[in-house]
Order: structure tokens, then C-alpha cells, then sequence
């Protein structure tokens, strides 16, 4: 039996279903190829509620990533560095973070980390990524590593 060639025209029209349901759904696409480290240059992010296992927690919104809360951090400051940072990598902005669905701007904030760079956090807890996660993804909610446990992040800035 031989394998037919699927025609150009047919391959076309199936990579633009995705992002047409998306738009029909008035919702832009997910970053499927997003990695925490990306996030984390120093963009703009948007974070908004989304529904999870866990309830309604904060993604942020393009790239479709969780966000953590650390229990080591006190009030806004981060105390996750290093080998830390790279196994959870601070979500990090040049500007003030944007508030999408479901959450308010007064709850989002900047907090300084060594080196000088701004990273969000919400109600006073700075927010993080965790490396591993894909978009969508919540693989780390209740882990205890580096010295504190990781939560995602509720409405109310405690753990989901």
C-alpha cells in the first residue's frame, strides 16, 4: 500500500484551525513554544485568574504559565536566588504588570531583586515560574524545595 502526500492546501487550512477556534472563542492563542525563561526577560506581563484543578489561579496570559508563591519570601522580597532562580525563575517586568481577567491592578506590584531587576507579585508575594511547566500546565503545587514550598496563587494571594 502506498502513503499519498497530503496537498499543501490541506496542511495550510489544518495549522489555521487552532488559532481560528481561538479567535472565534475571542481568545488569543497560547504560546505553545513559551518557556518560563522567555517570560522572564523583562516584558510585560499579563496575569490573569483561569480555571485549574485547583481552582481559579493566576496564569499569565500569553503564554498560558502559572505563576508561584514561595513560603520563604517575607512581605515583597524574594528569597529565592541562584540554583533557586533557575529552577523557579522570578516572573520578571521593565514596566508595571498588567491585570487581565478576574484579577485588579491594586494587587499587582514590582519588588527589587539583587542585581536591580523588577519582578511581580500580587498582594505582596513575589510570583514565579517553575522550569519545567508547559503552557497550561501545573506540575509543582505543593512541592517543598529550597527550603520553602511552592504554591500556585488564588484571587485572594494565597496558596491554591
Amino acid at each position: 500500500m502506498r502513503a499519498r502526500a497530503l496537498s499543501i492546501p490541506f496542511l495550510l487550512i489544518a495549522a489555521a484551525l487552532p488559532a481560528a477556534a481561538f479567535a472565534a472563542a475571542g481568545q488569543e492563542p497560547l504560546d505553545r513554544t513559551a518557556t518560563p525563561a522567555a517570560v522572564t526577560s523583562g516584558s510585560t506581563p499579563v496575569l490573569r485568574l483561569k480555571n485549574s484543578r485547583f481552582g481559579k489561579v493566576i496564569f499569565e496570559k500569553r503564554t498560558g504559565l502559572v505563576a508561584y508563591l514561595f513560603t520563604r519570601d517575607k512581605k515583597s522580597k524574594s528569597k529565592c536566588g541562584g540554583d533557586c532562580a533557575k529552577a523557579w525563575p522570578p516572573i520578571k517586568t521593565k514596566g508595571r504588570p498588567v491585570a487581565g481577567k478576574g484579577l485588579r491592578r491594586a494587587d499587582l506590584g514590582t519588588s527589587k531583586r539583587r542585581g536591580g531587576a523588577r519582578m511581580v507579585t500580587y498582594k505582596g508575594h513575589p510570583l514565579y515560574f517553575y522550569e519545567h511547566d508547559l503552557p497550561g500546565e501545573i506540575r509543582c503545587n505543593d512541592v517543598v524545595e529550597f527550603g520553602g514550598s511552592w504554591f500556585v496563587v488564588n484571587k485572594k494571594g494565597k496558596p491554591g
